[in-house]
């Protein structure tokens, strides 16, 4: 009979506490004074701390009885993520509050002083449980931690509490983050298109030298530059690869093999697809970016695929001839683009291909992005009478091709000229 009235009591308790929430989100909210906002911001997120203590206890003794399993949970973790509607994560932080009141007594009643919040209390909970956790580490102590907690943000406190725990445990620090490093994983899975899926996880070093590559890669870079964030993310990791690959730092020197047809190179219409290894065929705008600025060998084939002839591999563009390109340009030239010369790839502007020549005055330096904008995203490069490099965005679709219309295009070409002074460069 006492566990029953107990059981009517806490739900009248909570219908009570729900009404009072009901009660206060139906107050007056027009016309509130700024300094009203913020001190009513205090008090709403104080009261939810508050909350928080209260569900980490009530998480804590749920753990102790079975009634998870009775309920077909396998741990009452998941019940509570399942129920509750919750992440794992933010139930292991509430299982850790509730289990470490002990450990966290003034720091407890630091969070019902409202001296700290919710977050810094389950913070310091997961450090005292990991530190328990460890035969290794020292005994932990609120008090440090508590002074930090009353003077850091969130954000701050966690990164002293990575120091605390290497301070106290540098044993279990280090193997925790060994196990980090063995658990990396990248998977790659083929599709049927070509495309290629990418799948990983990277400990806290792994994904510091990822980022710490990809972070400058990927700023937004230029004039049309409107990719959003996670593609500039695919772009620049494309670009240090091919970058590492092109200065040959990795201890062997793989490159992007493509085989394609002389029509293909020239981009005659119904030649094949260029053949790229590890990949599905390629199109003759990507084999001519590819050629711009790459290493050519001459392969003749005669009846029945038989080898002819074999030329020696050449650099399109080397020697005296790049050095003088890097030295001129400096870096890539699309307009508000910094990527340095050693990070771009030099641009035919008339296609070799097409009768242009391989040298300073038909060249210009461009970032693996912008070539790759000047090629297949169909981009036309403007030069203008003091040397500038303006860009020209590819028609919108349903336009005719410029080459179906050169005298529009040639119209089109003298009013540019005619009205800032700029002379058209063409399209590589």
């Amino acid at each position: 009979m006492l566990v029953e009235e107990t059981a009517l009591e806490t739900r009248r308790d909570v219908a009570e506490l729900l009404g009072a929430i009901e009660r206060f989100r139906q107050r007056p909210k027009a016309n509130r004074e700024p300094t009203e906002l913020a001190a009513e911001l205090k008090g709403i997120r104080h009261g939810q701390d508050l909350l928080e203590l209260e569900f980490s206890v009530t998480a804590a003794e749920f753990a102790r009885t079975e009634e998870y399993e009775e309920q077909g949970s396998v741990s009452p973790i998941d019940w509570i993520r399942h129920h509750c509607r919750m992440s794992s994560s933010a139930v292991w932080g509430s299982m850790a509050v509730g289990q470490h009141l002990g450990e966290l007594s003034r720091s407890v009643e630091a969070v019902e002083n409202a001296e700290i919040g919710y977050s810094h209390l389950a913070l310091m909970a997961r450090t005292a449980q990991a530190l328990e956790g460890s035969a290794t580490a020292a005994p932990f102590e609120e008090t440090e931690l508590l002074e930090k907690a009353r003077e850091y943000s969130v954000g701050r406190l966690w990164h002293f509490c990575h120091h605390l725990r290497h301070a106290l445990d540098p044993e279990g620090f280090a193997a925790e983050q060994n196990r980090a490093t063995e658990a990396r994983s990248l998977k790659l899975s083929s599709c049927e298109d070509g495309t290629l899926l990418l799948e990983g996880w990277l400990d806290t070093g792994g994904g510091a030298v990822l980022r710490s590559a990809l972070e400058p890669l990927a700023l937004a870079k230029g004039d049309g530059d409107d990719r959003c964030r996670e593609r500039r993310y695919a772009d620049a990791l494309v670009e240090v690869l091919s970058h590492v690959q092109d200065t040959g730092t990795l201890p062997q020197r793989p490159h992007l093999q493509v085989t394609a047809s002389l029509d293909t190179l020239r981009g005659v219409a119904g030649s094949p697809a260029g053949d790229m290894e590890y990949g599905l065929p390629v199109s003759a705008e990507t084999v001519q970016r590819l050629a711009c600025d790459g290493t050519i060998t001459r392969v003749i084939f005669g009846p029945e695929s038989v080898v002819i002839d074999v030329g020696r591999a050449r650099r399109v563009v080397a020697g005296a001839t790049r050095r003088a390109l890097n030295a001129r340009d400096g870096h890539c030239k699309w307009p508000r683009c910094d990527r340095p010369a050693s990070w771009s790839d030099a641009h035919h502007v008339i296609h070799w291909t097409k009768g242009g020549e391989t040298d300073l005055a038909n060249m210009v330096l461009l970032c693996h992005r912008h070539h790759w904008m000047a090629h297949e995203g169909g981009w036309q490069l403007v030069r203008t009478a003091e040397g500038e490099i303006l860009t020209v965005p590819p028609r919108p679709p349903g336009l005719a091709r410029a080459a179906d219309v050169p005298d529009q295009v040639e119209a089109a070409r003298k009013f540019v000229d005619q009205f800032r002074g700029e002379r058209v460069i063409g399209a590589g």
